[in-house]
């Protein structure tokens, strides 16, 4: 590793094998140099869970001029944790999540495996950016992605990002896209996250993971749905500090 050049730390949540990481590989390989510490299998939907009740195991994958690989048997968050406390040599100037296979816009920025990556990275004091387009296709082309990404790592090693902040950046499921836009995480729920099939050996039944999102502000402009479904890409900062200022002076004048 050149300690001239900028170092960027890349986790994801499907795997170390998954298109999606190894196509941003190769897109930062020449702005950077990487390490790459990733889960040994899937772990979508981990968020920022970590392994408390189990040993975790690192191994190297493959080493190049530049690049280096390792698999981790833990969580997303997992692999940052351990990256930076055994693997890098020095901090990293970026921690990126992705390219994730499926949408981490609206609420599903607090389910994901691949933001628990960015908000880890956040949460270490380092510039941190989850990339990730709507689609869940394991073979999916993610080459129009590529001068979206290298522009927005630019722009981030270049400027930083504030303390506690990161950026969550979608792309619609299909390109050309439109351009960029900066957008607040959109209001709206998961309803309907559950179907049931019978158990053959009978016993109950079994039930596997489905839903539909509800958009609740369809209409909203400035939200990172709106202009996914619109062909924009979206940007929305997101932070550490979920305080709730508003109601905290409210609570002031509570009587407990």
């Amino acid at each position: 590793m050149d300690s001239q050049r900028p170092l960027i730390l890349i986790s994801n949540d499907d795997g170390h094998l998954a298109k999606g990481i190894n196509q941003l590989v190769s897109f930062l390989k020449d702005m950077a140099d990487i390490i790459v510490v990733a889960p040994d299998g899937p772990r979508s939907g981990m968020a920022a869970a970590i392994t408390s009740q189990l040993s975790v195991t690192v191994s190297l994958v493959s080493q190049a001029e530049g690049v280096t690989i390792y698999k981790c048997s833990g969580t997303p968050v997992d692999c940052v944790k351990l990256a930076l406390e055994t693997v890098v040599n020095r901090q990293p100037d970026l921690v990126i999540g992705g390219i994730n296979h499926g949408d981490n816009s609206a609420v599903n920025v607090h389910y994901s495996g691949t933001m628990g990556v960015v908000l880890e990275g956040c949460m270490k004091g380092i510039p941190s950016i989850g990339f990730s387009v709507c689609d869940h296709d394991p073979d999916l082309d993610f080459t129009p992605t590529r001068p979206y990404i290298r522009r927005i790592v630019g722009q981030v090693l270049e400027k930083g990002l504030p303390k506690e902040t990161c950026l969550n950046v979608n792309f619609p499921q299909h390109a050309p896209y439109k351009g960029v836009k900066a957008c607040r995480q959109t209001r709206g729920r998961w309803g309907n996250e559950w179907a049931s099939i019978p158990h053959p050996r009978g016993g109950g039944n079994l039930y596997w993971l489905t839903g539909n999102f509800a958009n609740h502000e369809p209409e909203s402009t400035d939200t990172d749905r709106w202009a996914l479904d619109h062909g924009y890409v979206s940007i929305t900062p997101t932070q550490i500090d979920m305080t709730a200022y508003p109601l905290l002076e409210e609570l002031k004048g509570w009587e407990f």
